[in-house]
């Protein structure tokens, strides 16, 4: 297996000089760091996988995933209602 093969976050094994480990370990941990830092990038990830799912349910289940659909639209449209009608008492 190449190196190019590997996650970054991970150092390549068989790396006999000690200054080139150290400087593979430095490399993969601030990879890691980078990825577990970068929060906007983890969202984006994590909708994108959510967006997947719902799409797969909704082909799998088309009748449950446009119930679910409807009272999502109804909770919203409710909670909008209740806070637009205590705005509109002050």
């Amino acid at each position: 297996m190449s190196s190019e093969a590997l996650p970054k976050t991970v150092v390549p094994s068989g790396i006999t000089d000690e200054v080139e480990r150290a400087r593979a370990e430095l490399k993969a941990a601030l990879a890691a760091i980078e990825i577990k830092g970068n929060l906007p990038r983890r969202a984006s990830e994590a909708t994108a996988r959510k967006v997947a799912e719902a799409k797969a349910f909704a082909r799998r289940e088309p009748a449950l995933a446009a119930a679910g659909a409807v009272a999502v639209a109804l909770a919203v449209g409710a909670a909008v209602w209740g806070i637009a009608r205590l705005l509109s008492k002050r």
